[in-house]
Parts: structure tokens; C-alpha cells; sequence
């Protein structure tokens, strides 16, 4: 096992990440940047191979010069590195090599986690088929691969991230079928009226992507859901359900369907962070500070990883992060006005907040018995029901009785599912435990000892 030092680990190498260890190496701190991934800037600033950025163009310049910066800064950057666990209060972590299996122990006098957030699906009959996928798979094969998930696509869910991927898919050549949105988000009410107009950047940015879909003679069709999708070795068809209770059936052969993000809490929350339900009462979130303080001294958190907010908050939450660090670890320093960066992160906060109004998250607890909601270890939601009529009607014994949660994922994907379908409240989770990720075989078949 390797051991080493650094003032600040910052986890996570997104937009969070890198706005945070920019401002942390230029106040002079030793900073090491933890990422699972081979590559910097987390799913937003994420960088096309060169043969395709030399023929398309780069895809995010302001994510490529960012990390440049970052790099610049002398930030120990360990990318392709799992952070698994932790203890004392965040000051000690525990990684391993995600191509080697190789052990890692990293102490540090203070700890950021900025470890984002995963697309949030919601199980229906036909999920599980083969071209059954979610949105940011299919973002991700567009725009980095340029490659289309297939040539007659539906869309379907709740969010904004739909209308930057049905754009995405139409410029690499796929057809939309249809672009089916479970809200009324586009027609909002009087109430969030007042809401869109103080953030025209965003309300220009979303005009974009509607006009857009409309030059392509694709409309946005509001307040209907998919209810199942059909075919044998991949998906052929899928039904969509109306608000008059009408079901009309399409032909397709990619099915792209996304709730929007879930937060990726496990390492504040096994660290013993005060949580609370977000305001939609769907997640245990860390509560945080202006600055991104926990309850745990010495641990902070910022980016989605504290409440879905988006790219823009997310560098804002880094950098505030990053500063309250340096005053907490130089206290000799000069202080710096924030009253900018604070402004801004009220608004984005408002913006949030706006998102989370239009963007309603449908009941999930109705779903057919025979419908798989563990995918892992192939859990259907009649029998998570049966073990809670049995007496398993809490979180944990239902994972017991039915191992729902037990597999790679560690219910990261099915965890809010099985608590709706106990009875439980929305926001409850599964408790995290190390490791909070699976290990690499090599960690354990080379005889390292593990913590």
C-alpha cells in the first residue's frame, strides 16, 4: 500500500473539482485531485478523443482550458483512481488503482468531496431490454463518439437535460419519434413565470433548444409518460401513455428515458454528515453551509453532490468551498470579497429551486409486480412488496430478505424504489458502508491488506 500527504484532497475531478483545486493550488496549498475516471472534467467537461476533436472541433474549450489551468497549478492530479473509503473525519482516505487494483492511503488536513451526481432512472416494464437507455448514455455517444444510440429514437422522462440531447442526437443523423415530457414545464403557470424571466441566461439557452427541435419538426409532448417498452433480443416498440388515459404504441429502436440526477452522497454519509431531505423530499442530502461546510470538521462538499443545481453552480460551489478551506488552513491570509461568487450562487440556487418546481418527479411506488426494480441481483417489485407484508417493511431488512441492493451498485440505482415500494419515506437510502464502490479483484487477490 502506498501512503501520502497533501493539505487538501479534493475528490472528484468535475466542474466542482477543478474550480475548487484551481483556487486551492493558487493559495499556495498542496492539493492532490482524485478521479475514478482515466480522464478529467466529470461528465460536462469531459474531452473527445483527438482524431474527432480535430474534425469536429473541440466540444467544451472552456473545460479543456480549465483543466490546462489546473494542470498548470502543480494540483497532483490522480486520475483512474477509486476512492472507497474513508475515516477520521475524512482526513484519511482510502484508494485504489482502478486498472492495477494497487492500494492507496492519503492523509490530508482537509477533504472536498465533489462527487457529482448519476442519472436518476425510474424501472417500468421493458427497462432491462437491450436500446433501452438513459439520456446521458445517449448524450455521451453523440457528442463524444459522434454516433447516434439509433436511428429512430423516443426521448421520454422529466428534466431540461432532454432538450440538449434530442438536439445532440438530431445533429449526428437520428430521427426523434417523439420527445415525451411527464410535466407541463414549457406551458408554466403564473407562478414560475416570474421565476424564468430572472434567469434569461438559462430561458435563452432553453429557447435554443426548442427552436432547434422545432426547425426539425420535433415538438415537445407534454404530461405523457412511458408505460412499457416491447421487443425480444432489443427494444422494437414502446407504449406511451396519455393524460386522457390513451396509450398509442411506437415503433423505435433506441428508448432513452431520464428523471433527471440523484446526488452521489455515499462518502459524506459515511463520514457521518448531518443529512436532511432535499426539497423535494426524494434525497438525503449533506447539510451544508454557505460555503459547503458539513457537520463533520474539516469535511466540505460542493457541485451537485450537495443538491442538483447544475454546471454553472456547480464551479460557483467549488470555489466558495476552496476559499473557506483557505481560510480555515491559512488563516494568515488576506481575505478575499466573495460577495460576487455568493450573489451568484443565490441566483443559481433560485434556479434550482425553479427546476425543481416545473420538473416534478412522478410516484413511483405503483409499479407492476413482475416489473425488475433490482437490476443487479434481478429483485422484481413483487417481491420487494411480499417481503414487506412480511414483516421486512423497513429499508434494510427488505435488502436482507431480498438482496435488492446488494449488487455493484450497492442501490445506488434501485435504493429510492425499494424504499417506495416498503412504505418508507422518499428520501430514505441505504446505509454506506465501505467500500462505497466495488474494488478492482486485484486489490484483494495480491494479498494487499485492505483497511
Amino acid at each position: 500500500m502506498t501512503e501520502s500527504e497533501a493539505d487538501v484532497a479534493v475528490i472528484g475531478g468535475g466542474p466542482a473539482g477543478l474550480h475548487a483545486a484551481l483556487v486551492l493550488a493558487r493559495g499556495g496549498l498542496s492539493v492532490v485531485l482524485l478521479d475514478e475516471s482515466d480522464t478529467l472534467g466529470g461528465q460536462y467537461y469531459k474531452r473527445r478523443a483527438e482524431q474527432l476533436t480535430a474534425a469536429f472541433g473541440d466540444f467544451r474549450p472552456r473545460g479543456t482550458e480549465l483543466i490546462g489551468q489546473v494542470r498548470d497549478s502543480g494540483v497532483d492530479i490522480r486520475t483512474g483512481t477509486l476512492v472507497w473509503g474513508a475515516e477520521d473525519a475524512g482526513r484519511t482516505l482510502f484508494t485504489s488503482d482502478v486498472h492495477t487494483g494497487s492500494l492507496g492511503r492519503i492523509t490530508t488536513r482537509a477533504t472536498l468531496a465533489a462527487t457529482g451526481a448519476c442519472e436518476r432512472t425510474l424501472p417500468f416494464p421493458g427497462w432491462t431490454l437491450p436500446g433501452v437507455v438513459t439520456p446521458g448514455f445517449a448524450l455521451h455517444l453523440a457528442t463524444m463518439d459522434r454516433v447516434p444510440v439509433g436511428q429512430r429514437v423516443v426521448l421520454a422522462g422529466t428534466g431540461p437535460f432532454l432538450l440538449p440531447v434530442a438536439c445532440a442526437l438530431l445533429e449526428v443523423g437520428a430521427r426523434i419519434e417523439a420527445l415525451v415530457e411527464l410535466n407541463h414545464p414549457y406551458r408554466p403557470g403564473v407562478s414560475s413565470i416570474g421565476g424564468a424571466l430572472r434567469q434569461p441566461a438559462r430561458l435563452a439557452e432553453a429557447a435554443r433548444y426548442l427552436l432547434t427541435l422545432a426547425r426539425h419538426g420535433v415538438r415537445v409532448e407534454q404530461g405523457a409518460r412511458v408505460l412499457a417498452a416491447h421487443g425480444d433480443t432489443q427494444v422494437t416498440a414502446v407504449d406511451i401513455g396519455q393524460e386522457d388515459g390513451s396509450v398509442r404504441q411506437l415503433e423505435t429502436d433506441a428508448l432513452c428515458v431520464g428523471f433527471g440526477f440523484r446526488p452521489s452522497t455515499e462518502l459524506p454519509r459515511l463520514l457521518g454528515c448531518r443529512t436532511e431531505p432535499d426539497p423535494t423530499g426524494t434525497e438525503q442530502l449533506p447539510v451544508v453551509d454557505a460555503d459547503g461546510a458539513t457537520s463533520v470538521d474539516g469535511l466540505y462538499v460542493a457541485g451537485d453532490c450537495a443538491g442538483i443545481a447544475g454546471v454553472h453552480a456547480a464551479g460557483v460551489r467549488g470555489q466558495l468551498a476552496a476559499h473557506a478551506i483557505l481560510r480555515r488552513l491559512t488563516p494568515e491570509r488576506v481575505p478575499v470579497r466573495l460577495s460576487g461568487l455568493r450573489r451568484r450562487a443565490r441566483a443559481l440556487d433560485r434556479f434550482a429551486e425553479l427546476a425543481d418546481r416545473l420538473y416534478p418527479l412522478p410516484a413511483t411506488a405503483d409499479l407492476p409486480d413482475a416489473t425488475q426494480v433490482c437490476r443487479c441481483e434481478g429483485v422484481s417489485a413483487g417481491e420487494i412488496r411480499q417481503a414487506a407484508a412480511t414483516g421486512w417493511n423497513d429499508l434494510h431488512g427488505t435488502k436482507a430478505a431480498t438482496r435488492a441492493g446488494m449488487g455493484p451498485c450497492q442501490g445506488r440505482e434501485c435504493g429510492h424504489i425499494v424504499a417506495a415500494l416498503t412504505g418508507q419515506d422518499a428520501a430514505e437510502c441505504f446505509a454506506a458502508r465501505m467500500p462505497i464502490r466495488p474494488l478492482p479483484m486485484a486489490a484483494t487477490v495480491e494479498g494487499q491488506e485492505i483497511p
